[in-house]
């Protein structure tokens, strides 16, 4: 039943960390030692602080021990998220996921989940996940702040699946998501507009130079000249 059930699915985290502690203890109790350490071995690459009851058979509890030793000098799977700085409440937020390790081959695609701070459910967008050193992928999520009039948060998690769509790796959690900042920038009053500077400048010198022409152009009350009488 066990084994039939790794083919079905999908997974959550939760119930794909418990089928391969179960196949683990089953294959031991079995006596197939080798299978027992592989499913101990997927089990901890998925979760490295999962531990099995200290009640169970030493059977079971030596090859979990073997299985714990295999996989301490291997790096977990993980990912990185990152996004810019000095984002506004209008602006969509760019997301570039990373894949730095990936040792099981388990990480294909994800999920990223996001909301705005204060709303009570997420929206989620979908990408294919690149291999370790392969760069980022990117995912762009709305602007979730849009026309807010004060700054606001973006909350967000990812949630990592494998080619049969179990999911695999959390970065962050629906409890303890990541937050990005959404700064509101007020809008520019119109006196500090560079144009409405820039006519008045242009009104200012026409009116100067109209009263330097009129200064300098006026004809004079007087004028030089000869004249004679004719009798």
């Amino acid at each position: 039943m066990l084994e039939g059930a790794k083919e079905k699915g999908p997974f959550t985290h939760a119930e794909h960390v418990r089928l391969y502690e179960q196949l683990g203890i089953a294959y031991a109790y079995l006596d197939k030692k080798e299978a027992a350490v592989d499913a101990f071995e997927t089990m901890l690459s998925l979760d490295r602080t999962r531990a099995i009851s200290y009640t169970l058979s030493p059977k079971v509890t030596f090859l979990f021990e073997q299985a714990r030793n295999q996989v301490a000098d291997r790096p977990a799977p993980s990912v990185d998220l990152s996004w810019p700085r000095d984002l506004a409440v209008e602006d969509t937020v760019p997301v570039d996921v990373e894949v730095l390790t990936d040792p099981g081959g388990f990480l294909t695609r994800a999920q990223v989940f996001f909301r705005k701070k204060g709303v009570s459910e997420f929206e989620s967008a979908s990408l294919e996940l690149p291999g370790p050193g392969a760069g980022a992928a990117r995912v762009e999520l709305p602007a979730v702040a849009a026309g807010d009039r004060a700054s606001a948060v973006l909350q967000l998690y990812l949630v990592a699946k494998d080619q049969k769509n179990n999911e695999v790796l959390f970065y962050g959690a629906p409890n303890r998501p990541r937050e990005v900042s959404l700064v509101y920038q007020p809008p520019e009053p119109w006196y500090d507009r560079w144009w409405v500077w820039a006519i008045a400048g242009s009104v200012v010198a026409a009116g100067a130079g109209a009263a330097v022409f009129m200064a300098t152009q006026e004809p004079p009350s007087t004028i030089d000249g000869t004249f004679r009488v004719i009798r």
